[in-house]
């Protein structure tokens, strides 16, 4: 078993996808460089946090910018501005999927893990839509 890191598993996560991708969002584990390129490479934004120390990188990076947003607005204002307190949501989902599902895989090939992922994620979407309230609109 190997341990990595969550910022040094992005290149795996984000190199194979085909479609593009807008921004990514995450906590501090993500505020290196190596981060940074792989997002860059995608042509998309980092919405990351920087830490209340953060000191600026090279000219132009775009890194910068947070961290200046940081110290004119600080940093719940930045959350709120950049987007970043939506990540919220997604940690929430992540925490409803492995509460009811488990956070470990059976299945040991990466096909059957993808297959076993995607039938959890139905039943999830399935349980979700059954217990959601109806609605009707008053006349």
């Amino acid at each position: 078993m190997v341990n990595v890191s969550d910022g040094g598993a992005i290149a795996d996560l984000i190199r194979p996808l085909r479609r593009s991708i807008d921004r990514v969002t995450g906590d501090g584990a993500y505020n290196t460089r190596s981060c940074y390129e792989e997002i860059a490479a995608k042509n998309a934004i980092m919405r990351v946090p920087p830490r209340d120390n953060a000191q600026y990188w090279e000219k132009g990076h775009p890194r910068n910018n947070a961290v200046f947003m940081m110290h004119q607005i600080g940093l719940s204002q930045w959350k709120i501005n950049s987007g970043y307190h939506l990540r919220s949501l997604a940690e929430m989902a992540m925490y409803r999927f492995k509460q009811l599902m488990g956070d470990k895989l059976k299945s040991r090939q990466f096909n059957s893990q993808h297959t076993e992922t995607m039938i959890k994620v139905k039943v999830i979407n399935k349980m979700t839509g059954l217990g959601m309230p109806k609605y009707q609109q008053q006349s």
